[in-house]
C-alpha cells in the first residue's frame, strides 16, 4: 500500500510540475524568439546600438521610466525616437511576451 501511495505521489508531483511549470518556460522561450527575430539587431544582450545610453539594462530602464511590462509594451507598440513602432508588425500577445522577456532579462542582468 505504501508503494502504491509513493508511486501516486511521484506521478502527481510530476503532473503538477508539467502543468504549472511548462507555461512559464514556453512564455520565456516565445519572448526570446520574438526578441531575437525583431529586436536583437539593435538590442543584443540588452545593449542599444543606436543610442548607447538607452540600453535595456535594469538601471537604464528605471532611469527612462521603462521598467514595467506596460511601459516596455507601449515603447515596442508605438516606437519612439530612433526606435520604430512594431504595433502593426507584432500582435499584442507577441508584444506582451517580448516585454516580459526584456524585463526578466534586465532583472537577471542579461546573463542568458
Amino acid at each position: 500500500m505504501k508503494r502504491i501511495f509513493s508511486i501516486l505521489a511521484i506521478a502527481l508531483t510530476m503532473l503538477v510540475s508539467l502543468a504549472f511549470g511548462q507555461p512559464a518556460f514556453a512564455e520565456v522561450s516565445a519572448g526570446a524568439k520574438i526578441f531575437n527575430n525583431n529586436c536583437a539587431q539593435c538590442h543584443a544582450g540588452g545593449r542599444n546600438n543606436v543610442v548607447a545610453a538607452k540600453t535595456l539594462k535594469a538601471d537604464a530602464l528605471e532611469k527612462y521610466g521603462k521598467n514595467t511590462v506596460e511601459a516596455i509594451a507601449l515603447q515596442v507598440t508605438k516606437g519612439k525616437g530612433a526606435m520604430p513602432a512594431f504595433g502593426k508588425k507584432l500582435s499584442a500577445d507577441d508584444i506582451n511576451l517580448v516585454a516580459n522577456y526584456v524585463l526578466d532579462q534586465a532583472k537577471a542582468g542579461w546573463a542568458s
